[in-house]
């Protein structure tokens, strides 16, 4: 990005004329581009949290009759956590207990 010298806007380009030009939608500062203008920063990603806990959330859990959707085992284990706004209701994750599914998914 480059910003305008006279106020600070961010500077467009206008690709219309020849040379190309850098120009300020609020003032009337034009520059023209003379070269290519470029630059890359690759970003470092973060470590994303586990919002359910990990693995260790469900160690003490209770299970309920729930079917999975993936393999379709009868019993899922459960937790309810609060994801959104206190005025809305809490969000139910299930489980699969089948040990060799695992599959994991909410309550729609």
């Amino acid at each position: 990005m480059h910003f305008c010298p006279t106020c600070a806007n961010v500077l467009l380009v206008r690709t219309d004329r020849s040379p190309h030009e850098f120009f300020c939608q609020t003032c009337p500062y034009v520059h023209p581009i003379e070269r290519v203008v470029g630059d890359r920063t690759i970003l470092q990603r973060k470590e994303v949290d586990d919002v359910l806990g990990g693995a260790k959330a469900w160690e003490n859990v209770d299970s309920t009759p729930e079917t999975c959707p993936k393999c379709e085992h009868s019993r899922a284990y459960y937790m309810q956590i609060q994801t959104r706004s206190a005025d809305e209701p809490m969000t139910t994750f299930y489980k699969c207990c089948n040990h060799a599914c695992g599959h994991q998914w909410r309550e729609k």
